[in-house]
Parts: C-alpha cells; structure tokens; sequence
C-alpha cells in the first residue's frame, strides 16, 4: 500500500498521546506506518497554526517517495501514488481540514476525532469578553500544555486562527466521528460540518467524551474503512 497515514494531534497534546500510541500500534501490526507529526510548532507558548500547517508540508516532502515535479502535478489533482489518509484529533482535526482543503490533490481521505472547528467563537464563549480583553492586554494567557504545566500561551494563537477559515470545506471523502458526551467541541459543530457535504462525508456519533478514549475500536474501524476503500466507508 503506498498510501501514506499521518495522525495529527490536537490542542495541549503531542505526539505521545494514547490514541496516537494505540493507532500507531495497531496499524504496525498491519504492517502499515502511523506518521505523527509534533504540533507543538514552534513551541506550545508560541502555538502557530502557520507553523502547524508548515509542519504538516515538511512531513509531506521528506516521507514522499515521488519527485518535486510529480508532487507539484499532483497537487493539482493528478495521481494518487502516495497521498495522505490523514486522521485529526480536535484542533488537529480542524489543521487537518486547512491543509486538505490548501492540497486537494495530496489528500485522499481524512478521519476527523471531535475536530476543533470555529475556534474563534468557541474560545470566546469558553474565557467570555474580560478574560479575552486580558489575554489580548497582557500578551499570552496562562494554559496547562500536554504535561500539565501551565504555559504562558501568546496571543498570537488566537489573533492568528482568526486569520485562517473557522470551518473549512476539503474536498476529500472524510468521515467524523464524535462523542455525544463532548463538552469541549459541541456535537452540533460535526452535524453541521457533515450536513454542508452529505455525500462526501459521513457523521458517527459514539457514546464518549472529547477524548474518545473509549472509542478507539469505533476509530480503527473506521480509519481501516478510509484506507481500503473511501467511498466504500459509507
């Protein structure tokens, strides 16, 4: 199989994340590569989604086995020879649907977990107006990273997603599942997203929280779905 399968972690997590691990586990023994790329870019204090997305190009240029020229025609539709099952956890998930939707032609299908979509709004609904007025006053905002430790997260962060698409559009068959017991991203952010596209994706609802601990059968069915056939996963 010359599919490539990246799994994209999400906010305050890293490439040591359980499900990543598990994943990872459970394709080896398919024989199969789990790439798991460090969203942690530059650094968690100084989170960029431009520097998510250029992580996300770096991986796809040094795990390619096609040449610069056959890369740059199949960006723009042609061939399939190793484009990217790519699976996206939370605010992976929405870095996930940004970079498909920027490479239509280097994507074959994707796997989005409770995908973090409409950061802007949610995050000012999660700190309300004071909390938000502070951050942007002072600069960064005290947040636990992947460790618990609490981090001095900038601005930035936030001034940047609001620079990026809340909701994008890939083109790419995707299927989504997500918890009904999320607290974090509501369900209703996944049937809408599914709703604008109903015959290219596909909602499954699992009885789990965000962090779909309890789902990662749900997840590996699924994904195993997307690598043998995408329109058969329907």
């Amino acid at each position: 199989m010359s599919l490539r399968i990246a799994y994209l972690h999400g906010f305050a997590s890293s490439p040591a994340s359980r499900k990543a691990r598990v994943l990872g586990e459970r394709l080896a023994a398919r024989g199969l590569t789990l790439h798991v790329p460090d969203l942690q870019q530059p650094s968690f204090p100084r989170l960029s989604h431009d520097a998510m997305l250029a992580a996300i190009d770096t991986l796809d240029a040094t795990t390619s086995t096609r040449s610069s020229s056959s890369r740059a025609t199949s960006s723009s539709g042609a061939g399939d020879d190793d484009r990217w099952v790519l699976v996206g956890s939370s605010l992976g998930g929405h870095v996930t649907s940004l970079w498909a939707t920027q490479n239509p032609g280097r994507v074959r299908a994707l796997l989005l977990l409770c995908p973090a979509f409409d950061v802007p709004t949610r995050w000012r609904s999660m700190r309300g107006p004071e909390a938000m007025a502070r951050w942007e006053r002072d600069g960064s905002l005290p947040h636990a990273d992947d460790q618990g430790v609490l981090q001095p997260l900038h601005w930035g962060f936030f001034a940047e997603a609001c620079r990026h698409e809340p909701r994008p559009q890939p083109a790419a068959p995707t299927v989504v599942v997500h918890g009904k017991k999320d607290t974090v991203v509501p369900l209703s952010s996944s049937e809408a997203f599914v709703a604008a596209a109903p015959d290219q994706r596909r909602l499954v609802v699992v009885d789990d929280d965000h962090e779909l601990g309890a789902s990662l059968d749900v997840i590996e069915r699924e994904l195993w779905s997307l690598l043998v056939e995408p329109a058969a996963s329907r």
